[in-house]
């Protein structure tokens, strides 16, 4: 979501002067509108939490084990190059933007590449979010795409059963393998208050973004959520 005082392509000129920034949509970690897509005060809108494994299990130095550039779109950063910029920023791959994760994770399911998962965006920009980590100079000078990472997600105790109502994403860096959540919900961060737990304990990053989805959600006897 794009409002008309941010810039989210970094080009000095706000969007409402700037048709360009709407052409190719930017989903941006960090930045937040004041509203959410129904018009309401961002402060009241329900938020999905999206847990992102930015740890390494096996110290991957491995550029070639990144997620792939087939199907990408252009100007996303992908195979080998992704594999080496993220082994420079962050002293190994994270399992976030491996081709085959060592971590299970609800988005994209085994056996789907990563990106596809559906209604997702099939890239993001990592660049104000890599600027509030210190690993790039602040402000950007361009956006950094690249492909939605592997995830898991949690909603608060009080949404878990919820009508069809928007939800901002928000990104739950998660850099210790020892909070992410075993695959059938025994161990890890498998609730908010668990996030917050680790939040406080400097474990884990929460940020706001400017992507939005719009669903409902309950509980059935086939599945865990997280």
């Amino acid at each position: 979501m794009d409002e008309p005082n941010l810039d989210l392509d970094f080009n000095s000129n706000p969007a409402q002067t700037d048709p360009a920034e709407f052409q190719v949509p930017i989903c941006q970690m960090v930045t937040e509108p004041g509203i959410d897509p129904s018009g309401a005060k961002i402060a009241k809108t329900a938020h999905l939490y999206v847990l992102v494994p930015m740890f390494s299990v096996d110290n991957d130095q491995n550029p070639a084990d990144a997620i792939s550039c087939t199907g990408v779109l252009p100007g996303t950063l992908c195979g080998t190059t992704l594999g080496s910029t993220l082994i420079s920023l962050f002293g190994a791959l994270p399992e976030a933007f491996k081709a085959s994760p060592l971590v299970p994770t609800q988005c994209p399911d085994n056996g789907f590449a990563p990106g596809t998962c559906t209604m997702h965006a099939s890239r993001i920009d990592l660049s104000v979010a890599l600027a509030a980590l210190g690993k790039i100079p602040s402000p950007p000078a361009s956006n950094i795409f690249v492909p939605t990472p592997n995830h898991s997600h949690v909603v608060d105790n009080g949404l878990v059963n919820a009508r069809a109502i928007w939800w901002e994403v928000r990104p739950i860096l998660v850099m210790d393998q020892g909070d992410w959540p075993s695959a059938d919900g025994s161990s890890g961060i498998t609730s908010s208050r668990k996030m917050d737990a680790a939040e406080a304990a400097g474990r884990a990053i929460e940020t706001g973004s400017n992507f939005f989805l719009f669903f409902s959600s309950s509980v059935n006897g086939h599945a865990h959520m997280y």
